[in-house]
């Protein structure tokens, strides 16, 4: 059940059979065992046999031809394009079943907004096996029913290959659990599936707040007559609604009455259905020998953004394509993963961050009903603000006038004020180590650096972390702002901003490196301890970052009070230098973020163990510096909103250190992840740390600046129209074009106060003219 019809494209079968002149040479899989006969395991077998009629393929499956779990199945336009073009019987079948419709219904606090232009399409999950059945049966293979599959390893020496379609709880991935390496995470909501005897008009998003908690629903059409209905809630809200002493039947009617409005009074049903907590599967390999998973076998995304089905069918698909062009069955397993996993894991990315915005569902209640809704819509990131504007740009433009944009305004051009500072725009150069300082000093190279991107057009330009001591430093290419040399050049730096590139801000980060210094350059060895030349290192423990690091020396008392005296002296150096904001670089594991987290942390006094006490020190520096900045220059505070590694700061946590800060006098909180130990565990993916900030941000009230692979300005206007984040601050698109703000307002045709083109640029405020390469269009047709 997708929340987004902006999917990859499926596969399709790359070649098709031959007759040919000699006697053919049977396929290297001439047998093959399917096991599971849902749509993969089924759709699988007509391929197979449809490409080779010479292959003997069996079908073992444990119900009954006519059982079957679920209602609808949604399938994209992507996903019928490969059908299409590998079985045009199937697809055909398919099309004189499938309803299809274009609007998502979001019905929240008694408002119905709609948005157009998304394309669905949904059939009966019974009626799409018997399809396959059918087609299975015409094309000869071999469909057992209640039959329980032979085990794995007794087919795979009798079959040529055996294709594991079993499902979430696969009895083959268990079996070779060594081998595949299975990761599963359960999570945080329950839900169960139901149907109505009706057809909703549209895909329909409807939340209850009970007594209980928020409850939300799910549902679509999938006949003429009938639709499917999901009731989701977490944990907590259904023990406390009492769903857990329920029958099926029981259940059944309590979801009919809650969501009656929606309904309009008709009752509920299910079909042997149960409340279920959903489960991410995810595998290290997909094959063994000669046995491949399929399906959700392999891999599962949650039903909010895409069906099982979908995936399971385009496995189907590029399995039989790969098949046919390797010339052996382990190179067309190896290829078969290498071109699905790359799809499977993008998918799997959007449907973690739409799972993970249902179970945040309460976080986002309080915003304005149409940005509630937007929020909603955009939640996995695959629908963005440009591509929903092509859909439905009435909708899109209503919610852009809520939010406050002046008509022909894109999002990321409104202002935003923090204390005395208005920045022109909501885009924000991330600090990037530079190490090219000469005993801490910026020199030219910063000056052209810092610079080019203020004229570039962003309203923030943040600098590297620039170092409060030579200790303090992580490479010996580190800038400083611990001599008044350094301090001068700094000025010649934000002096050139402010004149030459009028509306841009300049903001300094001061840190610490801790127990991350002395070590070299990055493209030297980043992490990496210098080879001479070293320095002593210190921390809140005696901890080394890697194996091959300096160990630090655990600091004591005057420590502190020395490394506080330092951020302050800095502090009123960057004053000095005319720097517009501040920000206290607490993330990444330098020496204010190793207080924070429990696992750099080990400290037995009042600056250890809760994490109140982790906080102190970093409270106490930023007070410091706070007290001395000028009242009316914001301050703002990075972290790393989670460790990425068992036992360290959790998302929970973030929110507790943000709201600290915030209550200290912060103005944003600049959110990052990770960098804090050397074994962590990134799940990286486009804007994969936004969701940090955004819990932040809704959950404490806070400003927030979100960072990480943010690389287009259609995302940040999604992030922004959403309500996720206030600022966006980007860093590799900023290295690849230093002009990426001033571009993203020609792109869009935008030449408002938000931006303004230097004026010895302002000629190249269009795109450049290319060459044609349209050529004359054919005016007759001659008929043969």
């Amino acid at each position: 059940m997708p929340g987004s019809s902006a999917e990859a494209p499926a596969p399709a079968l790359r070649s098709t059979p031959s007759t040919p002149s000699t006697p053919p040479t049977p396929p290297a899989a001439h047998r093959i065992a399917v096991i599971g006969g849902g749509p993969g395991g089924l759709y699988a077998a007509a391929l197979l046999k449809r490409l080779d009629p010479r292959r003997e393929i069996t079908v073992w499956e444990r119900n009954a031809p006519d059982d079957t779990f679920g209602f609808g199945v949604v399938l994209s336009d992507e996903t019928l394009g490969g059908i299409e073009h590998a079985d045009p019987v199937v697809y055909a079948a398919l099309q004189a079943e499938f309803v299809r419709w274009d609007d998502i219904d979001i019905v929240h606090r008694g408002g119905r907004h709609t948005s157009g232009g998304h394309g669905f399409a949904a059939l009966g999950r019974r009626r799409l096996l018997e399809i396959l059945h059918e087609r299975c049966r015409d094309l000869g293979v071999d469909l057992r029913f209640r039959a329980e599959a032979p085990p794995a390893a007794e087919l795979s020496t009798a079959y040529d290959l055996v294709i594991a379609a079993d499902g979430v709880h696969s009895l083959t991935r268990d079996a070779y659990a060594d081998v595949f390496a299975p990761s599963i995470e359960t999570h945080r909501c329950r839900y169960i599936w139901l149907a109505a005897d009706f057809a909703f008009d549209a895909f329909r998003f409807e939340i209850a707040e009970t007594e209980h908690g928020v409850m939300q629903l799910h549902g679509y059409p999938y006949a003429p007559g009938a639709s499917t209905v999901i009731v989701e809630m977490r944990e907590e809200v259904w023990e406390a609604a009492g769903f857990a002493e329920l029958d099926e039947r029981e259940s059944t009617e309590r979801c009919a009455k809650i969501f009656a409005d929606a309904l309009g009074g008709r009752p509920l049903r299910g079909n042997k259905s149960a409340w279920t907590t959903f489960r991410t599967v995810v595998n290290k390999h997909w094959s063994h020998g000669n046995t491949v998973l399929i399906g959700d076998a392999a891999h599962t995304a949650h039903f909010s953004i895409g069906s099982g089905t979908k995936l399971a069918v385009e496995d189907a698909l590029a399995l039989a394509a790969c098949l046919e062009e390797q010339p052996d069955i382990a190179g067309a397993l190896a290829a078969y993963e290498t071109e699905r996993r790359p799809v499977v894991e993008s998918t799997q990315r959007a449907a973690r961050a739409s799972l993970e915005w249902f179970e945040r569902l309460p976080d986002h209640l309080d915003q304005p009903p149409r940005q509630f809704a937007f929020n909603l819509l955009t939640r996995s990131r695959r629908v963005t603000h440009d591509n929903l504007r092509l859909r439905d740009a009435h909708f899109t433009a209503a919610v852009e006038r809520d939010f406050g944009c002046p008509e022909g305004t894109p999002p990321m051009f409104t202002p935003f004020r923090l204390r005395g500072l208005t920045l022109r725009n909501r885009v924000v150069v991330s600090p990037m180590d530079m190490y090219s300082a000469v005993d801490g000093v910026p020199g030219d190279f910063h000056l052209v650096h810092l610079g080019a991107r203020a004229l570039g057009g962003a309203g923030l330009v943040m600098t590297e972390m620039v170092c409060v001591s030579e200790r303090g430093r992580i490479t010996p290419g580190c800038a400083g702002l611990y001599t008044d040399e350094q301090a001068d050049a700094w000025r010649r730096i934000t002096d050139f901003a402010h004149a030459q590139a009028p509306g841009a801000a300049i903001g300094v980060q001061l840190g610490h490196s801790g127990r991350k210094g002395s070590t070299k350059l990055m493209w030297e060895g980043i992490d990496d301890p210098l080879d001479e030349g070293n320095w002593p290192l210190v921390a809140p423990s005696s901890l080394p970052y890697k194996e091959n690091s300096q160990r630090p020396d655990e600091l004591d008392r005057a420590g502190l009070d020395e490394i506080r005296e330092q951020f302050t002296s800095a502090a009123r150096r960057a004053e000095q230098c005319g720097f517009d904001l501040l920000e206290l670089h607490c993330a990444h594991g330098y020496l204010l973020s190793g207080f924070l987290s429990p696992l750099t942390n080990r400290r037995t006094d009042a600056y250890g163990g809760s994490l109140t006490n982790r906080l102190r020190f970093p409270l106490e520096v930023f007070d410091a510096v706070r007290e001395l900045w000028p009242g009316d220059k914001p301050m703002t505070v990075r972290i790393s909103a989670t460790d990425w590694a068992d036992g360290g700061t959790t998302a929970d946590d973030a929110v507790e250190i943000a709201r600290a800060f915030a209550a200290h006098g912060a103005d944003a909180i600049d959110v990052s992840t990770g960098q804090v130990v050397s074994d962590e565990r990134p799940a990286y993916g486009r804007s994969y740390q936004t969701p940090f900030a955004d819990r932040i941000r809704n959950e404490t009230g806070i400003p927030v600046i979100t960072v990480g692979a943010i690389s287009s300005w259609d995302d940040v206007n999604s992030l922004i129209l959403a309500g996720r984040t206030d600022l966006c601050a980007l860093a590799r698109p900023h290295l690849y074009d230093p002009h990426w703000t001033l571009h993203a307002a020609a792109e869009q045709g935008y030449s408002g106060p938000g931006v303004s083109w230097p004026l010895p640029y302002r000629a190249g405020s269009r795109r450049p003219q290319t060459g044609r390469t349209d050529g004359p269009k054919p005016r007759l047709t001659l008929g043969s």
